[in-house]
């Protein structure tokens, strides 16, 4: 059986982080933890902050960022209509140089949907 994109990603960005954590020091490593808890649950779901990160990544156009917060939206179970609204404010907000990346995120939420991912 051969692993699927989002299994790829995911090994990937674990090996990658293993090598970011044996060279982070202190400031990096300060960084990387107000990122993680930044989406924690607090007045805003989790569901909410990670619709909001894919957004931000959208516009900013980081595939890797759009893929990850891809991959929480579907453990938070966002809906396609939650998706697509959120994907909406991103083409608004980013413009016509975020379609690509909209391509490739409905792309990988069919592959999410169609293997049962998360």
């Amino acid at each position: 059986m051969t692993k699927n994109k989002i299994d790829k990603f995911g090994e990937e960005r674990e090996r990658l982080n293993q090598l970011v954590k044996k060279y982070a020091g202190v400031n990096s490593q300060r960084f990387l933890n107000i990122d993680w808890q930044v989406y924690k649950e607090g007045a805003l779901d989790a569901k909410t902050k990670e619709l909001m990160g894919l957004v931000s990544s959208l516009v900013l156009r980081c595939d890797d960022c759009i893929m990850y917060h891809l991959i929480r939206c579907r453990e938070e179970s966002v809906t396609d209509e939650e998706l697509e609204e959120t994907v909406a404010i991103g083409l608004i907000v980013g413009g016509s140089i975020t379609i690509p990346h909209i391509r490739r995120i409905w792309d990988a939420w069919e592959n999410m949907k169609q293997n049962n991912d998360i």
